[in-house]
């Protein structure tokens, strides 16, 4: 589905929009530019964060947000979509927040155009929702390149968005690999699919017996932008898990719900290198999407069965529901046979995640704390809550196995259970003239859904969360190769 159309104005005067929507922010008398402050006291106007309010003023519909007392890049973002959010029934908007920066202007075409997002699935109801948002720069410089950095990152999150909220019944490892190879030529970039035959004939052991049990055959899709003029290589692996029922270690019924949503790491990276190519990013991007889905059935891998990844690494597998570092070792040893500059992981990987962090903030662990320390600046620089985590030395031989190279789970351990799955993909990263990779792994379990009250420019559903982040990191790497 495609965002809205954005633009920018220099006055609220100029806006032709259907509503106009004014900032107030909070103290002894709310404040809006151009109201009195008796006028929005008497509407009951506070100016507490994300209140929005609609309003006849002087014959004019106009509504008003109210901003807190904090005017930063992060929160104008916020509540410019908790205002979208709350006036999706206006097909046109202007927003005239307190904007003095660039970065600002940005900020508040970004909220807005994720506001606006809802995903209308197989609903009757198809209304289009907002279709225009204009937002007022005032004395700001703002380029049309602005509008395309709103425009490119808020399309990537509503793809995101749009293929993990997919019902899974609708979203097979096959219909994934499809939407992609139609959203990725569309694009004019590069994408191949390896189908069962081939993963086998390549040695993908880990996708190959996630996805047995299920009638629907796993995927590896490759897509990438490639530009002449790249000097830097980037490699971004994603997890594609399209339902998890936790094979036969299986889930609660409970803890089943909401498992379409384990594929959210693969639609990242897929809307990520979409976007990049959208925006021109001088940079090889690759992405690798694991897909299979998990389900029990007589051909579904047991506990005690032992694999063999790609690369010879056997992993006897103690746990069927610790399938997405199955999949997600083999993406990272072909994204390690192409040597590149750096590898990426995103991952809806552990439930530890969430109870180390919650649901709002990612945890990123790696093997190079300086580029670990870079992704978590890129993503808290766009307002994302990212937290970097450690990898420790003691986690490793929690997995020796007495019968493979390693165990992909310990059975009964409760302790680190998000940090000791890194310590198993880690594994799997190789070496670039003699050393590691460099390399980053996102754990999103937490962050990728939001199973509450929706807030700010967030839903309730997929999130998209990382998206805007990878794309400012890959940003920063490509202008650091010019």
């Amino acid at each position: 589905m495609p965002i809205p159309a954005l633009s920018i104005i220099a006055r609220p005067e100029d806006a032709t929009a259907e509503l106009t929507v004014h900032g107030v922010t909070a103290g002894d008398e709310p404040a809006a530019q151009g109201f009195d402050p008796e006028l929005l006291s008497g509407l009951g106007i506070t100016g507490k964060r994300e209140q929005v309010t609609r309003a006849v003023v002087d014959g004019r519909a106009v509504a008003f947000v109210g901003l807190g007392d904090d005017l930063s890049s992060a929160r104008l973002r916020e509540v410019a979509g908790a205002a979208v959010r709350a006036l999706r029934d206006v097909p046109s908007l202007a927003l005239a927040l307190p904007v003095t920066t660039t970065d600002d202007v940005l900020a508040v075409l970004e909220g807005a155009a994720l506001g606006a997002y809802r995903y209308t699935g197989l609903k009757r109801d198809q209304r289009p929702g907002v279709l225009e948002i204009a937002v007022v720069a005032g004395e700001a410089e703002v380029t049309e390149t602005v509008v395309a950095m709103a425009q490119a990152a808020s399309q990537a999150v509503w793809t995101t968005r749009d293929l993990a909220n997919t019902p899974p019944n609708l979203l097979s490892p096959v219909e994934f690999a499809d939407r992609v190879v139609a959203e990725g030529e569309a694009s004019g970039l590069s994408v191949v699919v390896r189908d069962e035959e081939r993963l086998r004939r390549e040695g993908f052991g880990g996708i190959l017996a996630v996805g047995q049990g299920s009638s629907r055959p796993p995927r590896l899709v490759t897509i990438e932008h490639a530009p002449e003029n790249a000097t830097r290589h980037v490699v971004l692996v994603g997890k594609g898990i399209t339902f998890d029922s936790g094979g036969l270690s299986l889930k609660p019924a409970a803890s089943m719900q909401h498992m379409k949503y384990d594929m959210t790491g693969a639609a990242t990276v897929h809307a990520v290198v979409v976007a990049a190519a959208a925006l021109q990013l001088p940079i090889r991007i690759t992405a690798h999407l694991c897909l299979a889905e998990n389900l029990v059935s007589s051909t579904s891998t047991r506990p005690d069965d032992v694999i063999t990844m790609r690369g010879g690494t056997t992993v006897e597998v103690t746990n069927t529901d610790a399938e997405g570092r199955l999949v997600m070792a083999d993406g990272l040893v072909l994204a390690s046979e192409a040597m590149p500059d750096a590898i990426i992981d995103v991952a809806t990987l552990t439930g530890a995640q969430q109870i180390a962090l919650g649901n709002r903030v990612s945890g990123v662990m790696g093997n190079d704390d300086a580029f670990v320390d870079a992704v978590v600046r890129a993503g808290r620089e766009v307002g994302e809550q990212l937290w970097p985590m450690p990898i420790p030395e003691e986690m490793l031989p929690m997995l020796d196995s007495e019968v493979a190279d390693l165990a992909n789970a310990k059975v009964g351990n409760r302790a680190g259970g998000m940090l000791l799955a890194a310590a198993f993909l880690a594994e799997f990263i190789g070496e670039r003239d003699g050393a590691r990779i460099p390399w980053a792994h996102l754990d999103i379990a937490g962050p990728s859904t939001n199973t509450g009250s929706a807030f700010g420019f967030t839903p309730v559903g997929a999130t998209g969360v990382t998206v805007r982040g990878l794309l400012r990191m890959l940003s920063k790497m490509s202008r650091s190769a010019e």
